[in-house]
């Protein structure tokens, strides 16, 4: 493996001649195996020489992240010392996760024992199950409700509250901690109905005094009290226009921003689109509906077409992930919701568009208030957002500036 990454022999023989030239070699090989690029390899290769002489590993050596951390900061400040100062801090941080992983590859490793998991994860594990189970709620829902619950048990945890002891004044305490900790009247209105739920589930196993799920209070909501916050149509189109460049990156993220832009998908369907879910024969792109619990069949318009074609075409690599979006760095992996909001947000700051919200649902919020102005009805905008009832659509009415005018310019006979 060396031999295909130095071409210098004075170069390649002092790799070859340091300790551990088996164990540096076969992790080479896996990195490969995970897709690294040549220069990913290079770069791993003289990081790993520069391990083995710092920390003077044996085969049978077991090192501890103590030591690793002390021969990182040696070997930045050596980096220093040679005029590479801007460099330190990436110097350290590099050695230590080649370092790390190298040995955890290897098993040689001391690794701390792993955490006792929280005795109230076993509650959460049981809720999930009810929600998927009796609810019937997404996957994504679920993941909500369940980190609800376990923050509010790990506070109880925290705060010495049994669960079976649990009153309204300690879920007040800890809704008013997270008023505390910034979160919004939405996020705090969000939380209560997660709990809520959990209570609901906690009553019948008895885990809780009864009706106490009645006695949790979020914020008051109004319904329709904001307008739907989101960039405006020439603004997503000079996103997807700095984003017509050769450039890997761009031409991967242009497809992802097309699809939540003109189709207003969600950011968990677009990270479970998969490459079985376009029918390239009828021009169709079929969305799994989560929330509805059926697909949804599209057509697949030429703007958005080309642009999947060309990434599948230079950019995705063979994998045997079916998801049709997947990380430009190996091992390349699905992206993941974090991994599409990050997209969207730096499309944002690469085009510089200033808005409240810059993450895949203003996007949606976008192509809605387009939709309303190329004058289509709530129930069509509904249909084509995946909406299960009108009242989720219904905001959008607001921003039809010129038939709130027509309403506006009713003559009432006199009325006032």
């Amino acid at each position: 493996m060396l031999a295909s990454l130095f071409k210098y022999p004075a170069v390649l023989a002092r790799h070859q001649n340091a300790p551990l030239l088996e164990e540096r070699e076969r992790y080479l090989r896996h990195r490969a195996e995970q897709g690294c690029s040549s220069s990913t390899l290079l770069r791993t290769a003289r990081e790993l020489l520069h391990i083995v002489q710092l920390l003077e590993i044996h085969p049978t050596s077991i090192v501890t992240a103590q030591q690793i951390e002390v021969s990182a900061k040696r070997w930045a400040r050596s980096q220093c010392h040679r005029g590479r100062a801007h460099k330190l801090r990436w110097s350290r941080c590099l050695f230590i996760k080649e370092a790390t992983d190298w040995l955890k590859f290897l098993g040689l490793l001391d690794e701390p024992p792993p955490l006792q998991p929280p005795l109230f994860l076993d509650f959460i594990e049981q809720f999930s199950g009810w929600l998927n189970s009796e609810r019937g709620l997404s996957t994504a829902t679920i993941s909500n409700y369940s980190w609800h619950a376990n923050q509010f048990l790990q506070w109880c945890e925290d705060n010495n509250r049994s669960l079976g002891a649990i009153k309204a004044s300690d879920v007040d305490s800890f809704l008013g901690s997270r008023s505390e900790k910034r979160w919004c009247r939405v996020s705090i209105a969000a939380c209560a109905k997660a709990l809520k739920a959990f209570f609901l589930y906690a009553e019948q196993r008895q885990w809780c005094q009864p009706l106490t799920a009645c006695t949790v209070q979020g914020p008051r909501l109004f319904p329709q009290e904001t307008l739907p916050s989101g960039p405006s149509w020439d603004e997503v189109n000079h996103i997807i226009e700095t984003l017509a460049t050769d450039h890997p990156k761009d031409i991967r993220d242009r497809a992802i921003i097309l699809l939540f832009a003109l189709y207003g998908f969600r950011s968990g369907e677009v990270a479970r689109l998969r490459l079985d879910d376009i029918d390239w024969e009828t021009s169709q792109l079929s969305i799994y509906r989560s929330k509805q619990h059926r697909s949804q069949i599209y057509p697949l318009t030429d703007l958005a077409g080309y642009a999947i074609i060309r990434y599948l075409r230079t950019v995705r690599q063979q994998s045997p992930h079916r998801e049709l979006f997947l990380t430009l760095k190996a091992p390349r992996s699905p992206l993941s919701i974090s991994g599409l909001y990050n997209v969207v947000m730096r499309s944002f700051s690469n085009a510089e568009i200033e808005t409240m919200h810059k993450g895949p649902h203003a996007l949606r919020h976008a192509c809605a208030m387009h939709l309303v102005g190329e004058g289509l009805s709530l129930k069509e905008i509904g249909d084509h957002l995946g909406h299960r009832s009108s009242s989720a659509t219904r905001i959008y009415a607001k921003v039809n500036l010129p038939e709130l005018r027509r309403v506006a310019d009713i003559d009432l006979g006199g009325l006032s």
